[in-house]
């Protein structure tokens, strides 16, 4: 038996042959081109056709894992057309007189480099995805087609490390889970096959070895334990741990349908967070009630200018009439920060988590504002929506938000358009600022919605983006945990709901001290909402306790 300990980076257990993935060779000599116009069109045309490639790949993985996973290979395209990188092509063809291939090879060197060098984890990270494009570029000049898993038999599939897009292009009926030599929790591809809910571990060194191809293993993409032919007792573990994981995921069908409710009656909305209108089919296969947030960024982050307000009411109107009368809460524009949009022109800011961003840049760009609203009262005649206003801070804030809205409403039934007159407006706790007047903003709205990940960024001064901060950003925080009660206080005095649309309201741990909080709603990803139902059903509310607020 041999045991190797790496880094789990998806949960589950899986056992089969050991695969070795395989990349074609890559050969590229520093012979010079006889015909510098000859190689620029060459490097044009590859470019051309790994952006077709990306996109192609972009809509696969959108209807298989939603527009956030899709987006990754969107950002690729774009990078594939960087001015920077294609220019540092270009410059090396004409300086060295060399190949394509070469040119390409050093731009994406140079780039990946770059972004390993910096002290920040995330755009350590980022060198893989530099690396990645480069590699799809060389592929297209060079004529080479990635391979596939050639096996029979479903695999633990093993290899240095894995691109995100040889990940999502590989069979995954053939793959039972991953392991890798490098790579890390942070990746993008560590993203993926988290959303692919494919068991995986990284960081296994040097000691997955090729020759242990062919062996049968079983890992643990909790642990990081990877057991080639393992011993009986060794085994029996693994195959416990594998069939208790198998009963769960059948226990978990069975709440489809129930009600969710703790044992003593204390009632919870469990609703979906979505990027688009296609992510709504995996809500409804498991069973969400609503849409607690509806990013609508991503309609202005995949298009090449300001969306139209056409554009926008159809994607709001689809969603509104897929979830037939149940509530969607759509977020109003909140780009800058992490995510950022060429077209609006943003200036380069230091810090932009504490810049122009969200609803700082809506109302800064009234138009903007204007367009989107809209948009959403319109699609709000067919269906039950709700919008939600970001990165509040203050009450007058709020009230021009409702200004706008009563502007656009004004419009529409001077235009004769019809809209629900009772759209509910609710804003995102995700400042301390909000938090401190909590008071006075619920006076001011329908609904209160936790974003989590930003509260706890703001509260503990940790940037969300730096994964090196390791145990400093403590989303668990008692400091995040009050903040969540004052907010939650606040609202119920108030008369109105509140919610959680950030990751941390998928953490089973804290269920128990979300419902002695008394929080109305959780929205999370589909695939959270079922052990979510399960675990509220099994609570009971009044014997829950305030212990995790404590320092």
């Amino acid at each position: 038996m041999i045991l190797i300990q790496g880094k789990g980076v998806s949960k589950g257990v899986a056992n089969g042959p050991v695969y070795f993935f395989q990349r074609p060779a890559i050969t590229i000599t520093d012979a010079p081109a006889s015909n510098m116009e000859t190689e620029k069109e060459r490097i044009a045309a590859a470019q051309e056709k790994a952006i077709t490639q990306l996109n192609a790949l972009a809509e696969k993985v959108r209807q298989e894992s939603g527009d956030e996973t899709a987006l990754l290979f969107e950002t690729h395209a774009m990078f594939v057309e960087d001015e920077d990188y294609v220019e540092c092509m270009m410059d090396t063809l004409t300086e060295e007189k060399c190949t394509a291939e070469r040119a390409v090879e050093i731009a994406g060197e140079k780039f990946a480099d770059m972004l390993a060098a910096m002290d920040d984890a995330y755009m350590q990270a980022r060198a893989a995805d530099i690396k990645d494009v480069t590699r799809r570029i060389l592929n297209n000049l060079m004529g080479i087609v990635e391979g596939g898993i050639d096996s029979e038999v479903p695999v633990i599939l093993a290899a240095d490390d894995l691109a995100p897009s040889e990940t999502i292009q590989l069979d995954k009926s053939k793959i039972l889970g991953f392991i890798t030599q490098g790579g890390s929790g942070n990746s993008h591809t560590a993203i993926l096959v988290r959303t692919m809910g494919i068991p995986a571990i990284s960081g296994l060194g040097d000691a997955l070895k090729p020759e242990l191809g062919g062996r049968m293993a079983y890992i643990d993409g909790e642990t990081g334990q990877v057991a080639v032919e393992p011993d009986d007792i060794t085994q029996a573990a693994f195959q416990a741990k594998y069939e208790k994981q198998q009963e769960m995921k059948e226990l978990l069908q069975t709440m489809k349908g129930q009600e969710d409710v703790t044992l003593d009656g204390q009632k919870v909305m469990l609703y979906c967070n979505i990027g688009s209108p296609e992510d709504i089919a995996a809500v409804l296969s498991n069973d969400g009630r609503g849409i607690g947030l509806f990013r609508s960024e991503f309609l202005y982050l995949a298009s090449d200018d300001y969306p139209s307000e056409e554009s926008q009411f159809q994607a709001y109107k689809e969603a509104a009439t897929a979830m037939e009368g149940r509530r969607v809460v759509i977020r109003t524009l909140d780009i800058g920060a992490d995510k950022q949009v060429g077209y609006f022109g943003l200036q380069k800011e230091e810090n932009p988590a504490l810049g122009v961003r969200a609803i700082r840049i809506c109302l800064n760009r009234p138009e903007v504002f204007r367009t989107q609203l809209r948009a959403l009262y319109r699609a709000s005649a067919y269906g039950k929506i709700a919008i939600m206003f970001p990165m509040i801070t203050s009450v007058w804030e709020v009230k021009e938000c409702k200004r706008a809205c009563q502007k656009v409403m004004a419009e529409l039934d001077a235009e004769g358009i019809p809209y629900r007159k009772d759209t509910e407006l609710g804003i995102m706790i995700e400042t301390p600022a909000s938090v401190f007047v909590a008071e006075e903003l619920a006076k001011e709205v329908d609904f209160f919605s936790v974003g989590t990940n930003d509260l706890t960024q703001y509260t503990l001064a940790c940037d969300r983006q730096t994964n090196d901060l390791g145990k400093f950003f403590d989303p668990h925080h008692p400091a995040v945990l009050r903040a969540l009660k004052i907010a939650a206080d606040a609202a119920h005095k108030a008369g109105i709901w509140i919610g959680i649309c950030g990751e941390l309201g998928a953490d089973l741990s804290l269920l128990e001290t979300f419902l002695a909080i008394g929080i109305d709603e959780l929205s999370v990803s589909p695939t959270s909402v079922l052990p979510l139902r399960a675990k509220i059903r099994s609570s009971i509310a009044k014997t829950c306790n305030l212990e995790l607020l404590e320092c």
